[in-house]
């Protein structure tokens, strides 16, 4: 109960410190974002281009037909026997 009177105060601090930053340079209304000084137009082939492995990004791809393939098998299984197994190293 001591710290009751502090509440306001940080309620006016808060308040004040989200409108304090004014650096944004508005091309419309609401659209205010803009590079930090010094981050280049281009990103490719600069030190922020990310240079992405082609397998790296194949890898959910690839996951994807797993899970299909597994899916395929589960519905082959329940169509033959009416029994639905999850497991696929369980069907027969």
């Amino acid at each position: 109960m001591m710290f009751k009177h502090l509440f306001p105060a940080v309620l006016l601090v808060a308040a004040s410190s989200a409108q304090a930053y004014d650096g944004t340079h508005c091309k419309a209304p609401g659209n205010c974002w803009e590079p930090k000084p010094g981050y280049p137009d281009k990103v490719a082939d600069s030190k922020y281009d990310p240079k992405h492995d082609p397998n790296e990004l194949n890898k959910q791809a690839e996951s994807i037909k797993a899970m299909e393939e597994r899916n395929r098998k589960r519905v082959e299984n329940y169509a033959k026997t009416g029994k639905f197994v999850y497991k696929v190293e369980d069907i027969k």
